[in-house]
């Protein structure tokens, strides 16, 4: 139940934190950075809704020895572990799609506000450089355009500001890597909820628990 709890917060947290939000309503359609928002908090709030039964169920299950909620509660765990796979195997075939989509949302936003082409776009690109503190993206020539000058944070400047790619790299791959480690956590846990269910399943069938049923007639 603490996991399922735990996936449900880190799902709440990434579709509806400040960063996440902002580039997702700034993305294109042909970007599939709002596809993966949307897909990765959904089915991390069934996953979460999933597990808590699961737990819910075992416990009634080792209560009330009934062989009905063990086996509703193993099948609870079993569709559990087949959702993870595919997501933890998504995630190390596709392991920089999130980070490439962002980076693209930020690149298209910046050349278009460098080119002076939408006064809309200028507002994205300062709400992002506000969002992740950081301003525009470090040449090697070292000028500084009018995209900084109009859209940094106050305070900042272009040599002494952190480049904004750089920045989004760094803070998705600490957030990706918790998420993976999380995702590990899970598959662990829902193999060990189903042999645990396996076992009391068996342990009830064959009336080895340790408070027996029926009675004993002494002769």
């Amino acid at each position: 139940q603490l996991l399922g709890l735990s996936i449900a917060t880190l799902s709440t947290v990434t579709h509806y934190g400040l960063r996440f939000t902002l580039i997702s309503n700034i993305s294109l359609n042909g970007n599939s950075y709002r596809l993966i928002h949307h897909t990765a908090f959904y089915f991390g709030i069934c996953l979460s809704m999933i597990l808590i039964l699961a737990g819910l169920l075992s416990s009634a299950a080792t209560v009330r020895e009934s062989q009905c909620l063990t086996a509703m509660g193993f099948f609870c765990f079993a569709l559990a572990f087949c959702g993870l796979i595919p997501a933890a195997c998504w995630r190390y075939t596709h392991s920089t799609e999130v980070e490439d989509s962002i980076m693209d949302v930020y690149d298209f936003v910046y050349e278009e506000v460098r080119r002076n082409t939408s006064s809309f776009r200028r507002h994205e690109l300062t709400a992002i450089h506000e969002a992740f503190l950081c301003c525009g993206k470090h040449s090697p020539f070292g000028d500084t355009t009018n995209a900084e000058h109009k859209t940094c944070p106050p305070g900042q400047v272009r040599d002494e500001g952190k480049d904004c790619l750089q920045e989004i790299q760094d803070f998705l791959k600490k957030h990706m890597d918790f998420v993976f480690s999380l995702l590990g956590l899970a598959i662990g846990c829902t193999v060990y909820g189903m042999i645990l269910t396996s076992f009391l399943w068996f342990s009830i069938h064959f009336s080895s628990n340790l408070y027996r049923k029926g009675k004993y007639i002494l002769r």
